[in-house]
């Protein structure tokens, strides 16, 4: 986005990437979907963000509004679809799609691309020049610019070439990074092989995951909820991923699941007795499976300690309310960990103190500028983060293109 800008604005532009092709990550996000951007008000959008991220990211969301991104790529032949929740993808086609149309973008506005360049230093050079050294055909090369947009990705998903060498250059050149932390990603959990082997591929769709730590709620998500063999992952896990993994030195945090968020637990008796009423020979696994798998139906039973073929007519008072509770919050285990490179963003990057929300300039190195996910910005799932990437990227390319810039 910020080489087709500025190219676009007449600038001489060499775009510099790491792998072998273009939009490598773009190609993974939202399992290969690709969740443009979220629907909804600018400042709605911003509220997902933390109060200082949204501060920095404002300008540029101002600038290049979610409806403009979704613009630029349906008058490029894109189709989108908008889902309940706000969130903008494709409709009948995928991020190769989107990925596509930003090469066609680059290509009609002469960008020059040299693939498999793997920048190793970016330093000052003479004459208030930048130079920028790259390993390209097994050479060390290197060229120079009057200004370089730094868009080189955090650390998630290291196999897309996103490998965290923009904070060491960043680094080199005085700025500081922001411990960097898992945002995004799924969590491992600390249930048994067989259990987690149990569980794997099941999802929960409309519930709500709960972080707890020492008792307390920390984190909550609704959405959808998927089992793997390492713990979990989907929307929820996602959602709050980036909170458990800053929480997780203090102390154990466990996992639970409202499986029917819709209804309170009275609501639940008074349905769970209506049954009971007509149907008192009806197992109470029947009954669970119209709001759970049935694949998961004997775990949360055994959770609680109630034999499979029990009945309705023979539940006790206490037993019902143990089952319940479980319904309302079953606990799914303790986090192990939450991994950083599984992630599909990270939080931490280049500390937002050292660059101009205006122009995302460095205030240490005029002519150096920085978008997307290098910088500390990491909103949660459903668009955002590609709104922040597609924005900052926008706009830097246009501070960088100023009226006082020789476009030769």
């Amino acid at each position: 986005m910020a080489a087709w800008n500025a190219a676009s604005l007449g600038a001489q532009v060499t775009l510099l990437e790491k792998t072998n092709r273009i939009g490598t990550k773009i190609l993974v996000s939202g399992g290969g979907k690709c969740n443009i951007t979220h629907a909804g008000p600018i400042e709605s959008v911003l509220k997902a963000f933390r109060q200082n991220e949204a501060r920095f990211i404002r300008p540029s969301c101002y600038r290049f509004t979610n409806e403009q991104i979704v613009e630029l790529f349906t008058d490029r032949g894109l189709k989108v679809y908008t889902r309940p929740d706000g969130r903008i993808f494709p409709h009948g086609q995928t991020a190769k799609d989107v990925v596509q149309i930003l090469i066609s973008m680059l290509d009609e506005a002469k960008v020059h691309v040299i693939k498999e360049a793997a920048v190793g230093r970016i330093a000052k050079s003479g004459n208030a020049k930048w130079r920028i050294e790259f390993q390209h055909e097994n050479q060390t090369k290197a060229l120079e610019a009057d200004r370089v947009i730094v868009c080189s990705g955090g650390s998630s998903y290291p196999g897309t070439g996103t490998t965290g060498d923009g904070w060491t250059w960043a680094k080199e050149l005085g700025h500081k990074v922001v411990k960097v932390r898992a945002a995004l990603a799924p969590i491992y959990t600390s249930s048994s092989t067989e259990v987690l082997a149990s569980r794997s591929g099941v999802s929960i769709r409309d519930c709500i995951l709960k972080a707890r730590q020492d008792g307390k709620e920390i984190a909550r998500w609704t959405g959808d909820l998927l089992f793997t063999h390492h713990g979990i992952s989907g929307p929820c896990a996602l959602g709050i991923s980036r909170i458990v993994a800053e929480q997780a030195h203090i102390g154990p945090i466990s996992l639970e699941v409202d499986v029917i968020p819709t209804q309170t637990f009275e609501q639940i008796t008074a349905e769970v007795l209506l049954i009971a009423s007509k149907n008192p020979h009806r197992t109470v696994a029947g009954i669970i499976e119209q709001y759970l798998p049935k694949s998961l139906v004997d775990d949360l039973m055994d959770s609680v300690d109630i034999p499979l073929e029990t009945v309705v007519g023979k539940l006790e008072k206490k037993v019902r309310n143990r089952l319940i509770n479980a319904l309302k919050g079953w606990d799914i285990g303790l986090v192990r960990t939450v991994p950083l490179e599984k992630g599909e963003v990270v939080a931490g990057g280049v500390d937002l103190e050292e660059v101009n929300p205006q122009s995302l300039e460095s205030k240490l190195h005029p002519g150096l500028y920085f978008c997307g996910e290098i910088l500390d910005i990491a909103g949660p799932v459903g668009g955002y983060n590609l709104q922040a990437a597609f924005a900052t990227g926008f706009c830097a390319a246009q501070a960088a293109v100023g009226p006082s810039f020789n476009k030769s």
